[in-house]
């Protein structure tokens, strides 16, 4: 018997969906049962001073709870790093979302806006010590010297703060994307796939639905 994702079948009927943050937490948790290697990975755009695009990898920590006044994507990183310094000068980004083992994608559009410094402590405390100290010791895109280099910074601060608390550098946060455009794909066989897009004026606004050739 074939498998219905192997051949590009139905994932439900999402396109009936009103909103789509129950869905998307839907298929997230789908994934963290199917994909075999980080299911909250995405991709993060961002643009330079240039206009010049930028896309890396980063991984998703969260999305707020209904109710939340700028409910969206939560992430975080070195603000002081090319990512960091790009998102706090826009103020806009996008995402992507791919689940290879669902067929499945999201794309996000939105406004960029800084975590509190209460959220940030919280994660920041959840991250394995290593992380922590990696977090002090990495002057994230900016030029290393060698590896040996950074391995001896991060000896330096492995001894600085020895068993006690390491808190959380000042240069290291999170950003929220709060969405004004959803779109959800799934793929169908012989490339006739499902897509719906999501859209809004402003965060408080409702949304608006439109189904997409594929």
């Amino acid at each position: 018997m074939t498998n219905q994702r192997e051949s590009g079948g139905e994932a439900g009927d999402f396109t009936a969906a009103d909103e789509p943050f129950a869905l998307i937490e839907a298929w997230l948790l789908e994934a963290t049962a199917s994909e075999p290697n980080d299911p909250t990975a995405m991709a993060l755009a961002t643009v330079d001073a240039d206009g010049l695009p930028n896309v890396r990898m980063v991984l998703l920590k969260g999305i707020d709870e209904r109710g939340h006044p700028e409910r969206g994507f939560v992430f975080y990183t070195n603000l002081e790093s090319a990512k960091g310094r790009e998102l706090a000068a826009s103020g806009k980004a996008a995402l992507l979302l791919h689940w290879k083992s669902l067929q499945r994608q999201v794309r996000v559009r939105g406004l960029v806006s800084s975590v509190t410094a209460e959220e940030a402590d919280q994660y920041f405390a959840t991250r394995p010590r290593l992380s922590r100290i990696g977090a002090w010791a990495s002057d994230q895109s900016r030029p290393l010297e060698s590896r040996l280099a950074f391995e001896t910074r991060i000896a330096t601060y492995t001894a600085k703060f020895g068993l006690g608390e390491i808190p959380r550098p000042p240069h290291w946060s999170g950003f929220r994307v709060t969405p004004l455009e959803i779109e959800l794909w799934h793929n169908r066989a012989f490339r006739l796939h499902d897509r719906v897009v999501f859209r809004r004026a402003d965060a408080k606004a409702g949304w608006t639905k439109a189904r997409l050739y594929p």
